[in-house]
């Protein structure tokens, strides 16, 4: 495909990454990984790359996502870095508000700030983060306290104040659905919500986000980015090949209770699944963008068009490092960000 779908006209398209671990690697490897991603990225012409909050999680090494952001940052020169997301009820607000204070000093005008409503998945995880799960019900209060500290508005703690943070603008995002897409709209913040697949039931959050929001100072009108995993090869097959280390891991989870390390298509084919398993990958294999440029460019464009998005934000997690780096080269090329972002430099 030479000329982009008139679809992507003003469309940012951005990455997130998990750091997921590799079968026979450790997680200073994948982390690695993440930063060269980041700075492959950038030279194709993505818009954002945002890392994310995992606690306990085998196969993940993300765990710190304001400390990779400034490892991402420092390899990287003109790509936004973020977060997808800190998830808010784990910590303090006094603390993220300082933290990402921090890496807008260090990078001014570059950091992003998504934010999560979970709080760690198992009782073990929110013990030991000091966290039960109604802390998740807090989310619209810490919110309103961790603006507060940038502007030196809240009044939580009066007389404390956030350094270097207070003062500074760093744009907000929220990233969920149903109560939490209310939130956002309420606090009129730019919205994150997982819908590449144009799903009724995301279709009225985001609907109900748009008809709800409140301007503010963060944002004059709603903003709403779709994340999901897409995959792009020369064969609908081959696209398929690089979902299965991540479905088998989801499904794997699912059955053991542990999320182990991407495995390679070919040891996953091998293994001999119960039922129960065999369910829960093949559901992994189902709802994501995957295929050749046209069948992922239709996808995608279909996928615009049903949220009216302004971005969308691609996840994609595989065993073959060089697979991985084709599909988001791939993706600039059929989206037009190759292009857009050579003409930039020229």
């Amino acid at each position: 495909m030479t000329t982009p779908p008139p679809a992507f006209d003003g469309i940012r398209f951005s990455v997130l990454d998990r750091s997921r671990t590799r079968e026979g690697e450790d997680g200073g490897q994948a982390l690695r990984d993440t930063v060269l991603l980041a700075r492959e990225a950038e030279a194709l012409g993505y818009h954002r790359f945002w890392v994310s909050e995992h606690h306990s999680v085998p196969g993940v090494a993300g765990s710190a996502p304001t400390v990779l952001a400034a490892a991402v940052a420092a390899a990287t020169t003109r790509i936004r870095v973020g977060t997808g997301g800190v998830m808010l009820p784990n910590h303090q607000p006094m603390v993220v508000a300082e933290q990402f204070g921090v890496l807008e000093s260090l990078f001014p005008g570059r950091i992003d700030m998504g934010l999560g409503r979970s709080v760690g998945f198992t009782d073990g995880i929110r013990r030991a983060l000091g966290r039960d799960k109604e802390d998740a019900d807090r989310f619209a209060e810490q919110l309103d306290e961790l603006l507060g500290w940038f502007t030196g508005e809240q009044t939580a703690h009066p007389q404390v104040h956030a350094r270097p943070a207070e003062g500074l603008r760093v744009p907000p995002f929220v990233l969920a659905t149903g109560e939490g897409a209310a939130i956002a709209a309420a606090a009129g913040l730019p919205l994150v919500v997982g819908d590449l697949r144009g799903r009724a039931r995301l279709r009225e959050a985001v609907d109900t986000y748009r008809a709800a929001f409140r301007p503010s100072r963060w944002a004059a009108e709603p903003y709403v980015a779709v994340a999901g995993t897409v995959a792009v090869a020369e064969t609908e097959e081959a696209a398929r090949r690089l979902l299965m280390p991540e479905a088998w891991s989801m499904a794997y989870s699912r059955t053991r209770g542990e999320f182990p390390p991407l495995l390679p298509p070919e040891r996953i084919e091998a293994l001999d699944m119960s039922e129960k398993q065999r369910g829960f990958y093949e559901s992994g294999l189902r709802g994501h963008v995957y295929g050749t440029p046209e069948q992922v460019a239709g996808a995608l464009a279909h996928a615009v068009r049903e949220t009216g998005a302004q971005e969308v934000l691609v996840t994609t997690s595989t065993h073959d490092r060089g697979a991985l780096l084709d599909s988001y080269r791939s993706l600039a090329r059929l989206t037009g960000l190759t292009r857009a972002n050579a003409a930039s430099r020229a």
